[in-house]
């Protein structure tokens, strides 16, 4: 599967939210970078996001945003002792 700029900023969006509280939303303005509510509406057509502005995550965007969070977590971590061949 190839990273397309849309899935990208759609992880970027995830990454934003709050998952230590669940009643903390977010708000994508109509002033907002076109990338990120692009990646709002996307994220609300497949069900991750309750509204298509932002909003809350649902059941499934919670799995997601905890799932896309780890991975940038792990990545950004420094790998100390981990040589690549």
């Amino acid at each position: 599967m190839t990273l397309t700029d849309d899935l990208v900023a759609e992880i970027r969006f995830l990454s934003l939210f709050n998952l230590a509280s669940h009643q903390e939303g977010l708000k994508v303005h109509h002033t907002a970078d076109a990338a990120m509510i692009g990646a709002a509406r996307r994220l609300h057509e497949k069900g991750l996001i309750d509204q298509v502005d932002g909003g809350y995550l649902t059941d499934l965007g919670i799995e997601a945003a905890e799932h896309a969070q780890r991975l940038l977590t792990v990545l950004t971590s420094r790998a100390d002792g981990l040589a690549l061949a």
